[in-house]
C-alpha cells in the first residue's frame, strides 16, 4: 500500500467564522423586507456586510469575506482578501498556503506556499495553536511530494507528520496520523507495526480510510495477528458509515465528503466490488445471480482495473476462497 502523489491538504473547517457568516446570512434574511431574497440576492448583501465591516475597521472581516468568498467558489476574490490580512490573521495565512500550493484560483507557487506553512507550523502565538498540526501535515507532504522545499525527503515528511498527529491526540492531526499508517506500509519505509498503530489510532479519532484498512490488516494478518472477526467490525463498521457516499459514482464527490484519497477510494470500491461479485457468482452470503455478479465484475474493473486484475488472478490460482455462510 502506497501513499499516493496526490494527497490533499488538510482541511480546517473554521467553525466559528462560519458560524459568524451563517448568522448574518440568517440576521439579514430575517430583517424586515428581506424575507423573499433570492439565494444570490441574500449573498450579495453578506456580501456588502462583510465590505462595511471592512470600512469600519474591523480586521477580523478581512478573513471572514475571504472566506466567503472561498465557499462560493469566487476564487480571485478570497485570493486577494487572504492576502491583504495575511500579515495580521494566520487563518487568511493558512488559506493562502492552500490556495497558492495546489493552484487554487492562481498559478502554483509553492515556494511562497511552504514558506507560509513554515512559519505557521513554528509559530508559538496563541492565536494561531488551532492551525498548527495541519499546518505540520501540509509541511509533511510539501517535503514528501519534494515541492516547493529544496530537495524530497521522507525523513523530513515523517517528521513533521509525527509532530502533527501527536501521540494520536483527536485534537491534533487526524489526516496524518492516517498517513502515517499509509507511510509505515509502503515498501520503502515498511514498518507494518507501526502501521497498524497509527491506523489504530487514526480510526479511533474517526478516519473512515483507516477503519477500512484495519479491516484489511486484521483479514489478512498484517502487522497485527489475524483475526476474522475484527476484521468483518472494522469493515462493516467502514462500510456502515460509508453507506451514503458509497451509492455514489463521483469519486472526487466522495473525496470531497470523506476526506479520503481519490485513488484508495477507487481502490476500496473496486476490492469490495469484486468480493460481492464473487459473492453473487458463488452464491455465499447471498442469492446467487451470475447477471448481477457481471455487473459487479464490471463495476470493480471501472473503478481500478489493475486491483480488479489482480483479486482475479488471486482468484484463479485458489488464493481468494469463499466460505458458505450461515445465515
Amino acid at each position: 500500500m502506497d501513499i499516493p502523489k496526490d494527497l490533499s491538504a488538510e482541511n480546517v473547517t473554521f467553525s466559528k467564522e462560519k458560524n459568524i457568516l451563517n448568522d448574518i446570512a440568517a440576521e439579514t434574511k430575517d430583517a424586515p423586507g428581506y424575507g423573499s431574497l433570492s439565494e444570490d440576492e441574500l449573498m450579495e448583501k453578506v456580501e456588502n456586510i462583510l465590505l462595511e465591516k471592512i470600512k469600519e475597521g474591523e480586521k477580523q472581516a478581512y478573513f471572514q469575506l475571504g472566506l466567503f468568498y472561498y465557499e462560493q467558489s469566487i476564487m480571485d476574490k478570497a485570493l486577494v482578501y487572504f492576502e491583504r490580512s495575511r500579515e495580521f490573521d494566520y487563518q487568511s495565512l493558512y488559506m493562502l498556503s492552500i490556495m497558492l500550493y495546489d493552484g487554487i484560483g492562481c498559478k502554483p507557487d509553492t515556494r511562497r506556499a511552504v514558506e507560509y506553512i513554515r512559519k505557521i507550523a513554528n509559530t508559538t502565538e496563541k492565536r494561531a495553536k488551532h492551525l498548527v498540526c495541519a499546518a505540520q501535515y501540509n509541511l509533511g507532504r510539501a517535503y514528501f511530494q519534494g515541492y516547493g522545499v529544496d530537495r524530497q525527503s521522507d525523513t523530513d515528511a515523517e517528521r513533521y507528520w509525527l509532530l502533527s498527529a501527536d501521540d494520536g491526540n483527536p485534537r491534533a492531526s487526524v489526516k496524518a496520523q492516517a498517513t502515517l499508517g499509509m507511510f509505515y506500509s509502503r515498501e520503502e519505509t515498511r514498518n507494518l507495526k507501526q502501521a497498524f498503530f497509527w491506523h489504530s489510532e487514526a480510526c479511533g479519532n474517526g478516519s473512515l480510510e483507516s477503519q477500512g484498512a484495519l479491516g484489511v490488516m486484521y483479514e489478512y494478518g498484517i502487522g497485527v495477528r489475524r483475526n476474522t472477526d475484527s476484521a468483518y467490525v472494522c469493515m462493516k463498521g467502514a462500510a456502515d458509515r460509508g453507506n451514503v457516499v458509497s451509492q455514489l459514482t463521483d469519486v472526487d464527490l466522495i473525496a470531497r465528503e470523506t476526506d479520503c484519497i481519490p485513488s484508495f477510494i477507487r481502490k476500496g470500491i473496486a476490492l469490495a466490488s469484486f468480493y460481492y461479485a464473487r459473492c453473487l457468482h458463488e452464491g455465499f452470503g447471498a442469492k446467487k445471480d451470475e447477471g448481477e455478479a457481471k455487473r459487479y465484475y464490471s463495476r470493480s474493473y471501472q473503478f481500478d482495473p489493475d486491483t480488479c486484475a489482480a483479486l482475479q488472478t488471486k482468484t484463479q490460482h485458489g488464493l481468494i476462497v469463499l466460505q458458505p455462510v450461515a445465515c
